[in-house]
């Protein structure tokens, strides 16, 4: 069946007609060729178009003139025009189209209208001609003037100038300068690859290079190669550098030959998708991202000491934009951090609370779950664990390119969010980026301690959780069944309406999937592990800490307990459980962070304490040398009788008890005694004589002198 306005082609001839009239009764129909300038009306027969439908000779195309035109967009002498024509047009084809489609009878009415309108009959023919071929709408009569000028396209250049003509310059000379032929084009492009694009120089400093290179005469002047600039008529201008970069602009090339690729991806690619898109319910795709929190923090243990900043992961789910786990710490971004997150995604949050003092229901944060998919970044997903969660617990991960942080953007809005709340809230807050001489050092103000730093941000979860989501792409659906774009209001209505992918799993078998491992020593002061000791029943039951067969073992960890590691089976399901010894019980209910925190800072105190430690060494060498010296020059000035070697080594027994007196008689303890006797001076030999007599009585007149003095103090 054939309509008026109708197009078909001649697949053989390549040629597209227009159907502009038809008459059933008497069988015919005019159309008009849309190939040419200016085409007349022609009549068939309605039959033989149908067959040449039939056999495809004749086949319905795309009206290639079907457009929309903004009524706003056209200039008012093309709308002056084109009501002109039409009403020209119009007038005579309502009222006597048969006769305009007449051969015989054509003519005689464009003459009458060329004279009734006062125009040339051509120009007759050539309106009603666009008026058939162009869709006989009113805005088929709208000229052409779009094509006129040839915009975009190529001058054909001459000996002349083409282009604005050039002014004169100072002088009253008038410079006409280059045209910009395909050898000044290589040059432009030579130039803007090497100089703009690859050393990510200026355009007007590529220009200024652009002469030197190809318009300038070398020349050597003190050893040294200049050059001199050819005459501004035989060079191009700067705006003609311009006027053929922007056109010959790539916006794309350009970002990433002076910057690069990745800054291309990050903040100028097509954004023509969402995140929501690629989701079908909860439990689809979680993200998972990092960020140091802008605010320092103190010790637990003493809050004079200041541990630095925090990092926060959290987890996204993307069709609901409810946070579905989180983590706060000092483990830097890692899979250690990353962990635990995990951990706490698919833990009860009423019970993860009531470990902070804050009292939920579970409609407030209902997640506890593993998702289909998540989207992480490479750095921290890699490794044994991540086998583990892809291989064991059917867990897919999509890793993001480096430094893409925008293919997590749900979670990256989050931590903004996060961060410029605590800003304004929060002690020790980052409050600049940089700080300016005299500015108080905003270090000095942290007060917060990982713990309440954390309850400060399970709040803030909460808060999220029932925070209206800005620009979420609301379903029909949804608005139908009147829900609003509020994380666990889409939650819940996700899981009821749409596929999703949740499932849960227990929490032991998770742990073990997801715990960092770690190389324990076994010793018989135990199971030395970070530094901390552990037993267990087992250890004891085997004599592990006697027998010296066992000295390494692999064991599983939780960084925020450490009163127990775990010793895994072989069955992949049971576990040893060791528990914390007593000379590490200082550490108890500590986090791996602060144990590691006090470890460096003992550490950093026996540093600092060596210097000293070095020089009290050094004085008490340089004491022990001061006596020494003074009892050598005491030896010198004693007597020397002369004796042999061997004589004085046999007098050791003798003179060691008389030594051995008098150092008792020093000793000795005199209770109630008030005043201090005087010392009893002891005459020594002057003489060899003497000294022999010494010798034989020395020690019976030592021991009379010791029982006078018994005496005397008994008498008193």
């Amino acid at each position: 069946m054939i309509l008026e306005n109708m197009v078909f082609k001649y697949i053989e001839q390549d040629e597209m007609i227009r159907i502009i009239y038809i008459d059933a009764n008497k069988n015919f129909f005019a159309y008009v060729k849309l190939n040419i300038g200016v085409c007349m009306p022609k009549l068939d027969s309605i039959n033989k178009i149908e067959q040449e439908l039939e056999s495809c000779v004749l086949v319905k195309v795309r009206d290639p003139y079907l457009k929309s035109i903004d009524e706003n967009s056209l200039k008012d002498m093309e709308k002056e025009k084109r009501d002109k024509n039409w009403d020209i047009v119009n007038s005579y084809w309502e009222t006597r189209k048969e006769e305009i489609l007449d051969k015989k009878n054509r003519n005689i009415i464009f003459n009458e209208i060329s004279q009734r309108f006062e125009m040339p009959s051509i120009t007759i023919k050539r309106l009603f001609s666009r008026f058939w071929q162009r869709g006989m709408s009113k805005n088929a009569l709208i000229s052409d003037y779009s094509n006129s000028g040839g915009k975009g396209k190529d001058k054909n250049l001459s000996e002349n100038k083409v282009g604005r003509p050039k002014r004169a310059d100072c002088n009253g000379e008038i410079i006409k300068g280059v045209n910009i032929t395909e050898d000044v084009k290589t040059h432009f492009q030579i130039v803007i690859n090497k100089y703009y694009r690859e050393k990510k120089m200026s355009l007007s400093e590529t220009y200024a290079l652009m002469l030197r290179d190809f318009y300038s005469d070398s020349y050597r002047e003190d050893n040294e190669t200049k050059h001199k600039v050819w005459d501004k008529s035989r060079i191009p201008t700067y705006n003609q550098l311009y006027y053929w970069f922007k056109k010959l602009e790539d916006p794309k090339k350009d970002i990433i030959f002076r910057h690069s690729s990745k800054e291309f991806e990050l903040k100028h690619r097509p954004i023509l998708s969402n995140s929501t898109i690629e989701t079908n319910g909860p439990g689809t795709r979680f993200q998972i991202d990092a960020t140091i929190a802008d605010i320092h923090l103190v010790s637990s243990l003493n809050r004079n000491r200041i541990i630095g900043r925090p990092i926060i992961y959290a987890i996204i789910d993307v069709f609901s934009r409810l946070i579905t786990g989180v983590y706060v710490g000092l483990e830097g971004p890692s899979w250690l951090g990353a962990m635990m997150a995990l951990d706490n995604m698919i833990k009860n949050k009423v019970d993860f609370c009531k470990r902070y003092n804050i009292d939920i229901t579970e409609e407030q944060w209902p997640s506890k779950h593993l998702p289909e998919i998540i989207i992480a970044d490479r750095g921290e997903f890699e490794g044994y664990s991540v086998e583990n969660l892809i291989n064991n617990l059917n867990i897919k991960i999509e890793n993001t390119s480096p430094y893409r942080g925008d293919l997590k953007g749900i979670v990256e809005r989050n931590f903004r969010t996060i961060n410029e709340k605590l800003k304004h809230k929060t002690p020790g807050a980052i409050q600049k980026e940089f700080r300016e001489r005299g500015d108080r050092d905003y270090r000095l103000d942290a007060t917060l301690t990982l713990y309440e730093f954390t309850a400060i941000i399970i709040k803030m979860v909460i808060y999220h959780n029932s925070k209206l989501v800005d620009k979420y792409p609301m379903e029909k659906e949804m608005i139908t069944d009147g829900i609003t774009p509020i994380p666990i209001q889409l939650w819940n209505w996700g899981i009821e309406n749409k596929k999703g992918r949740l499932r849960v799993v227990e929490q032991e078998r998770f742990r073990l999937n997801i715990l960092p491992k770690g190389k324990a020593s076994v010793s018989r002061a135990g199971i030395r592990f970070k530094n901390l000791y552990y037993g267990s029943q087992k250890a004891i039951e085997e004599q592990w800490f006697i027998k010296s067969k066992v000295r390494n073992i692999d064991v599983v960890y939780d960084p925020r307990n450490m009163n127990e590691i775990y010793i895994p089976y072989e069955d992949g399901v049971n576990y040893e459980k060791c528990y914390l010894l007593e000379r590490s019980m200082q550490y108890k209910d500590c986090i791996l962070e602060e144990i590691i925190f006090n470890e460096e800072l003992l550490l950093e105190l026996k540093e600092q304490e060596k210097n000293k430690q070095i020089q009290i060494n050094i004085d008490l060498d340089k004491e022990i040398e001061e006596i020494v010296k003074k009892a050598e020059k005491e030896k010198k000035k004693s007597v020397d009788y002369g004796e042999s070697k061997n004589k004085k080594l046999k007098g050791i027994k003798n003179n060691r008890a008389v030594e051995k007196a008098i150092n008792r008689m020093a000793e000795s303890f005199n209770l109630g005694e008030k005043n201090k006797e005087k010392a009893t001076i002891i005459e020594l030999p002057t003489n060899k004589e003497e000294y022999k007599t010494a010798e034989i009585t020395g020690k019976s007149r030592l021991m009379e002198k010791l029982r006078q003095k018994r005496d005397e103090s008994r008498e008193k």
